[in-house]
């Protein structure tokens, strides 16, 4: 989605408070393996489309998804750290690989309490894959609260 300046931006998929890549326990992100990003602590149970783009992935287990903008521009949203043990359990995908979806629309809904039960680690990842296509990148501030499908969590600036 592009703002009015020079930026396009990503908002935030769940509502929770920013957690900088460096302090997620997975080395995944943390080392950034998958691309680039931030993670947010998630406080409900739906996660939405960050941007307009086309739902390019949708993990078997349903614990993440992938988007690709108009673009190229590809974007993961996890749900909590180690949800693939859940193999699908407590969560529903509203989506399908292949759907072209609007900023704010929601993609997955998951069962907050089951996932606090079982003693999922929420913290969300939400990954710019493709980094080698963007030439500079905002983040939010660790610590700060985003409501999800209103606020802004990334801008970033294609090469």
């Amino acid at each position: 989605m592009k703002s009015s300046d020079a930026f396009c931006r990503l908002i935030a998929p769940i509502s929770g408070q920013v957690v900088d890549l460096d302090q997620v326990p997975d080395p995944v992100f943390s080392e950034r393996m998958t691309g680039d990003g931030l993670a947010i602590l998630a406080e409900d149970d739906e996660a939405l489309a960050p941007c307009d783009g086309t739902i390019s992935l949708l993990f078997d287990a349903m614990h993440a998804f992938a988007m690709t903008t108009e673009d190229g521009i590809q974007i993961l949203v996890h749900i909590g750290l180690d949800t693939v043990i859940l193999n699908g359990e407590g969560i529903q995908a509203l989506h399908k690989p292949g759907d072209r979806v609007t900023a704010g629309t929601p993609i997955l809904r998951f069962d907050f309490d089951l996932m606090l039960k079982k003693q999922i680690d929420l913290i969300s990842p939400l990954i710019i894959v493709n980094y080698d296509k963007v030439d500079k990148l905002k983040l939010r501030q660790p610590g700060d609260f985003l409501k999800a499908g209103i606020d802004t969590a990334i801008k970033y600036e294609l090469k």
